[in-house]
């Protein structure tokens, strides 16, 4: 039986029905939500709120803690960014390109931590950046650095650096598969030519790995970029609350903080329209500056 152009097209409409309603529900909605709410001063324990305009983005704009955490969510992602591409890579390209009778075993062990919850994985480092009895600190005094230890997350010089760890220890095997499926794609006889014209491993990696798993490289790029600066607050929270002296405050924790905590929603609500804007004009500028030609072959 033949279908008509028509018919075709109303089936996926109604196939694609259900998703597009919970879109719509749990992202569409929420987002014009909250721009709706950040007009308004409530405190979201009742219905009672009071329009005041543009008064909290003012307030926003005064604010002498949020530019602080903005800087905080753009170092995670620079440094996030930074440790997961390049530990992430190497280890794609050491288990797809050298002969590792072990690479299914260290893809499962590489990919353990993305299968473990943020929160367990928060609790975990606590006890390893631990001043007492963690694991940092011991072995820098079984090693004789004892004028190296500190309590790392207790101190505003390091504590925001102590949070890139785990965050890039949590990330590596995701994007590690993400590369290492793209360079699997890459035809053995494009290396055989590289080694014929006489090209070496690193030459090969530059020239031929990496303009073809591009791709790959760009979504895990931004992916990284989305989730940290929508995301970060989760590992702040359970490993820091933004502290100390809200050295590690970042923007969703700040939000939490203001909206939750301090029960005003609607300059929690403005603070998360500028995490929006931020993550767009941010996701943008990348998208135009890591755009390149698609390769065929």
């Amino acid at each position: 039986m033949v279908q008509s152009k028509k018919e075709r097209y109303g089936f996926l409409a109604f196939c694609l029905l259900p998703t597009f309603i919970l879109f719509l529900i749990f992202t569409i909605y929420p987002l014009f939500s909250g721009m709706y709410y950040s007009f308004f001063e409530m405190s979201g324990s009742s219905s009672n709120k009071e329009f005041v305009g543009l008064a909290n983005y003012v307030k926003l704009l005064n604010d002498e803690i949020f530019p602080h955490t903005i800087w905080h969510d753009y170092f995670l992602v620079i440094t996030k960014v930074i440790g997961i591409m390049i530990l992430a890579t190497f280890f794609a390209v050491a288990l797809t390109q050298l002969r590792i009778k072990e690479a299914p075993f260290y893809r499962i062990v590489f990919f353990f931590p993305n299968i473990m919850s943020i929160v367990v994985i928060g609790i975990l480092w606590m006890f390893i950046f631990n001043p007492d009895l963690g694991l940092i600190n011991s072995g820098l005094e079984a090693l004789g650095l004892e004028d190296w230890t500190k309590a790392w997350l207790g101190d505003p010089d390091t504590a925001l650096s102590a949070l890139v760890l785990p965050s890039v220890w949590a990330g590596i095997g995701l994007f590690m598969l993400m590369l290492m499926g793209g360079i699997l794609t890459i035809p053995k006889s494009f290396y055989e030519a590289a080694t014929v014209d006489g090209a070496n491993g690193w030459q090969q990696f530059w020239k031929v790995t990496v303009p073809l798993v591009w791709p790959q490289i760009k979504n895990s790029i931004l992916y990284i970029v989305i989730t940290t600066l929508n995301g970060s607050f989760i590992i702040v929270q359970v490993m820091t609350e933004g502290g100390p002296d809200n050295s590690t405050q970042v923007m969703g924790s700040y939000l939490y903080q203001q909206a939750f905590q301090r029960n005003n929603f609607g300059y929690g609500a403005t603070i998360g329209v500028a995490i929006l804007i931020l993550s767009l004009i941010t996701v943008l500028l990348l998208q135009k500056f890591m755009k390149r030609e698609k390769i065929q072959y």
